[in-house]
């Protein structure tokens, strides 16, 4: 497995290599040879890494996250749905609910090491990527940290529809084999002459799901998942992935086993207690942070105590 791990690492070095080499002279075509689908190796930094001997996979995962910049990543024009991420809004109940789960998060990895975190349900639509994308938002409003969001519901993604992004390429097709690193990753520019980009969003990079994937159990069940979390994670404070639901599909459970840690999400009052037992069982050789509440009616606020809101929200999200 080291070797194949080897292999796919000497890979990203040439793509990466490619991609800055391409960003760098402005060319708008992809500079790989599509006969064998291997890129030109153009970047000296890039032939240095390849020609040297490889120690470990650590070192060769060491030199490519040095030779990527985030600054050379792909920027595109975002539209974000306001009501479904209050973690952009200044104040609010829901905002609060998001920021204590991010302070159980900072607590948390002050006793464990904690940075991957996958985000699941039981079931759909009890609100796993609402919180996934509210929470990468609040991470990263806090100290400008840089967090990586990953849409892992390769079945039934809905994160680039929530911030009103490009779905292509993304996860489907690294996981594939037909893209690289820097091809899916993508970040938010402001729109010509408009504001610049809410707290959150400047420091937020996002790999979409890709194309709809039929064989979404056996792409994430390859070692490529593992790969590009062990390239990208040096780079990142946090890492969060959504998630396909676990007791319907096994996608879930196998990228879990690459994460640190998982937060599984139930719905207030629609969540069946069997269904929450359930999730926690499939994920049993993971490490479960905890549950998220989702969808609470009447939860107290902060607005609620201080007397900021004298008209409060009688439904909470988280």
């Amino acid at each position: 497995m080291s070797q194949i791990y080897e292999a796919l690492l000497r890979a990203e070095v040439d793509r990466v290599a490619a991609a800055n080499q391409s960003k760098a002279a402005g060319a708008a075509n992809d500079h790989r040879d599509r006969s064998t689908d291997r890129p030109h190796l153009t970047s000296p930094r890039a032939v240095s890494v390849l020609t040297q001997s490889i120690d470990s996979r650590a070192d060769t995962v060491s030199s490519l996250a040095s030779s990527i910049d985030l600054s050379n990543v792909r920027e595109a024009t975002w539209n974000p749905s306001i009501l479904q991420l209050p973690a952009l809004e200044e104040r609010g109940g829901s905002l609060e609910q998001f920021r204590s789960l991010r302070s159980r998060m900072q607590e948390f990895r002050h006793l464990n090491t904690l940075k991957t975190i996958l985000v699941s349900s039981g079931r759909p639509q009890e609100g796993k990527s609402f919180v996934s994308a509210n929470l990468a938002i609040t991470l990263a409003r806090h100290k400008a940290a840089k967090v990586l969001l990953i849409d892992g519901d390769m079945r039934g993604s809905s994160l680039h529809r929530v911030f009103g992004c490009p779905n292509e390429p993304g996860l489907t097709e690294y996981l594939s084999g037909t893209a690289g690193v820097m091809e899916i990753m993508q970040r938010a520019k402001p729109k010509e002459g408009g504001p610049s980009l809410p707290k959150g969003l400047s420091s937020l990079t996002f790999i979409p799901a890709g194309t709809d994937a039929k064989n979404a159990a056996d792409l994430a069940g390859n070692f490529r998942f593992g790969a590009l979390l062990e390239i990208v994670a040096p780079l990142f404070d946090w890492i969060i992935v959504d998630s396909s639901p676990v007791t319907l599909v096994s996608d879930g459970v196998n990228l879990a086993h690459h994460c640190d840690g998982v937060l599984l999400v139930a719905r207030g009052g629609t969540t069946k207690f069997q269904t929450a037992q359930r999730a926690m069982s499939e994920l049993k050789a993971s490490k479960i942070l905890g549950f998220v509440l989702n969808a609470v009616k009447d939860a107290p606020t902060a607005e609620d105590y201080y007397g900021y809101d004298t008209n409060p929200t009688h439904s909470q999200e988280v």
